[in-house]
C-alpha cells in the first residue's frame, strides 16, 4: 500500500514537472513570437522611412532641374510610361535625365507621397505633382529594395492635362 500511494505520489510530482516545463516553453514561445512581431514591426517602420529618403532625392530633383539628382534613386533599366498632353511617352530613365535637365528647376513645385504599400523587399508608392513644369503629375512608383537599399524600378504616371 505504501509502495502504491508512494508511486503515486511520484507520478503526480512528474505530471506536475512536465506540466510546469511545458508551460514555460509556452511562455518563452509566446516572447520570442512577440519579440517577433516587435522586430518585424521595427523593420517594416524603418522600411517606411527608408522609401520616403529614396523619394526624397526623386522629389527633390522636381524643384531643382537636377536630372543627374533625379536619376539617382532608379535602377538603369527602369522604363517610365505615361502621358503628356494626351500623348503617350515611352521612356529609359536615361532620357528621363536629359528631359529633366532641359527642363530645368520647378521651385514652386508641391508634392504630396499618396501612399506607400510594402511587401518584403518590393513596394509601391504613390507621388502627387502640382506645378512640376507646369502640369500636375501622378506617379505610380514600383521600387525594390537591394542590398539593404531602396530603388525605383519602374514609373508610371499621368499629367493630368488632356488626358
Amino acid at each position: 500500500m505504501k509502495k502504491c500511494i508512494y508511486t503515486l505520489l511520484v507520478g503526480i510530482l512528474v505530471m506536475n514537472a512536465n506540466a510546469q516545463t511545458t508551460s514555460d516553453t509556452n511562455i518563452n514561445t509566446s516572447n520570442t513570437e512577440k519579440m517577433s512581431n516587435q522586430e518585424q514591426e521595427l523593420k517594416s517602420f524603418n522600411d517606411f522611412k527608408d522609401i520616403v529618403e529614396a523619394l526624397q532625392s526623386y522629389i527633390e530633383s522636381a524643384r531643382t532641374g537636377d536630372g543627374k539628382l533625379g536619376t539617382s534613386v532608379f535602377y538603369e533599366h527602369t522604363q517610365m510610361v505615361g502621358s503628356v498632353d494626351g500623348q503617350i511617352s515611352y521612356m529609359p530613365i536615361s532620357e528621363f535625365g536629359n528631359a529633366l535637365s532641359q527642363m530645368g528647376p520647378s521651385e514652386n513645385v508641391q508634392h504630396q507621397i499618396a501612399w506607400i504599400d510594402i511587401s518584403g523587399p518590393a513596394a509601391a508608392a504613390r507621388v502627387e505633382f502640382i506645378n512640376w513644369g507646369g502640369f500636375r503629375f501622378t506617379d505610380f512608383l514600383i521600387l525594390y529594395k537591394e542590398n539593404d537599399q531602396w530603388k525605383i524600378s519602374g514609373k508610371v504616371f499621368n499629367s493630368h492635362s488632356r488626358n
